[in-house]
C-alpha cells in the first residue's frame, strides 16, 4: 500500500525535495506550506497524488484540525516530516525573549503539536513514522547560532525519547540532521535578531552572518540526495535514529563527539568525585 505523507514546509528546499521525491516511489503527499501557490506546478503534474495544504506550523489550534483532516480525506498518516523552519544568525546577548520565542514556535512547540496531533492516528493502525528534520546543529553549536541551535537541540531531546515512548506501537522516529545544502537556506533565512548588532561581537558573529549569505548556491549537499536517502532509511529493517546528511555533517558531528569523549576522559576523575562516599 502506499504511504500518506504529510511534509510541512513543502514549498521549497528539503520539503519540496522530500515531497517530490515520496511522489516518485508512487506515494500520496499532503504538502502543507504557508504559500501553497508555490507548490501549484506539483499539484498540476500529480493531482492524484499530490495536495497543497495551507498550514502555519505555530497555529496549534490549526495544526489539530489539520492533522485531522487529513486523516479524515486520506483515511491515515503514515509519515509525518516536520520541516518548516527558518534560520538566525546573532549572539546571545542580541537576541530577544521575543524572537527566541518565535523560534521556538516554530521549531520545537509546532513539530511537537503536529506529532501529538499524529500519533493517535499512527497508533491505532500500529504502523507510521515521525520524520524531525533538525541540523547538524541540532548536535552542536557555534557563534552566532545559538537561538537557532537552542531550538533544534530541544526538538532533538524530545524526538529521542519520543522514540523510544512510540517503538512498541510500531512507530518510528528518525531525525534527520543536515549539513549545507542547496535549499536557499542561507540565501535569504539567516537573518540577524531585529535587535541591533553589538560591536562587542562583530569578531565571532560577525562572519557567521556575512559568510551565510555569500556561500547560498555554493553549498555541496544536493536536496534531491537528501530526500532519497530519507526514504532509504525509513524503508531500512533497523532505521537508525538519527541522520546525519553530507560530508560536512558526517565530519563535524564526529569531531564533535571525539571533543566531546576527549573533555570528558580528562575530567573524569573530578566528574567520578561527587558521589557520597559510603
Amino acid at each position: 500500500m502506499n504511504r500518506v505523507w504529510l511534509v510541512t514546509g513543502a514549498s521549497s528546499g528539503f520539503g519540496r525535495a522530500i515531497a517530490e521525491a515520496a511522489v516518485a516511489a508512487g506515494d500520496i503527499v499532503v504538502a502543507a506550506a504557508r504559500r501553497t501557490a508555490l507548490l501549484d506546478d506539483l499539484v498540476a503534474a500529480h493531482p492524484d497524488q499530490v495536495e497543497a495544504l495551507p498550514l502555519d506550523v505555530t497555529d496549534i489550534a490549526g495544526v489539530q484540525a489539520a492533522v485531522d483532516g487529513v486523516a479524515a480525506r486520506h483515511g491515515r498518516i503514515d509519515v509525518l516530516v516536520n520541516n518548516a523552519g527558518r534560520g538566525m544568525v546573532g549572539a546571545v546577548e542580541e537576541t530577544t525573549d521575543a524572537e527566541l520565542r518565535d523560534l521556538m514556535d516554530l521549531h520545537f512547540f509546532g513539530p511537537a503539536a503536529l506529532t501529538r496531533a499524529a500519533l493517535p492516528h499512527m497508533r491505532r493502525r500500529g504502523s507510521g513514522a515521525v520524520v524531525q528534520l533538525t541540523s547538524m546543529g541540532g548536535r552542536f553549536a557555534f557563534a552566532g547560532v545559538g537561538a537557532y541551535c537552542a531550538t533544534k537541540f530541544a526538538l532533538e531531546g524530545l524526538s529521542e525519547a519520543l522514540a523510544a515512548e512510540v517503538a512498541p506501537h510500531g512507530i518510528r522516529v528518525l531525525i534527520i540532521e543536515p549539513g549545507a545544502f542547496r535549499t536557499g537556506f542561507a540565501g535569504t533565512a539567516a537573518l540577524r535578531p531585529a535587535t541591533a548588532a553589538l560591536d562587542a561581537y562583530q569578531d565571532t558573529v560577525g562572519p557567521v552572518l556575512s559568510g551565510l549569505p555569500g556561500g547560498s548556491g555554493q553549498e555541496p549537499g544536493d536536496p534531491a540526495k537528501a530526500a532519497a536517502a530519507i526514504l532509504t532509511a525509513l524503508d531500512a529493517d533497523e532505521p537508525p535514529l538519527r541522520l546525519p546528511l553530507g560530508n560536512d555533517a558526517a565530519d563535524a558531528i564526529g569531531d564533535h563527539l571525539d571533543r566531546a569523549r576527549t573533555e570528558l576522559r580528562s575530567w573524569e576523575k573530578l566528574i567520578r568525585s561527587t558521589d557520597f562516599d559510603d
